[in-house]
């Protein structure tokens, strides 16, 4: 098992990286969270409602 007191090794590539999403597929991704919500009446659509309005507090408003 890895512990903190390893060192990481590993290269970074040399290019900068693309952001995991972007903010409008991270939008995108809330709108389908929402929509499952709506379709989903079991706990498991509660969580993608919670889970939507948490990824959306954190989008930059435009």
């Amino acid at each position: 098992m890895e512990t903190d007191e390893q060192a990481v090794t590993g290269g970074y590539p040399a290019s900068p990286r693309l952001p995991l999403l972007t903010a409008a597929e991270a939008r995108d991704a809330v709108g389908y969270l929402l929509l499952l919500e709506s379709l989903d009446l079991t706990p498991r659509g509660q969580a993608a409602g919670q889970l939507a309005a948490d990824l959306a507090r954190r989008l930059p408003a435009d």
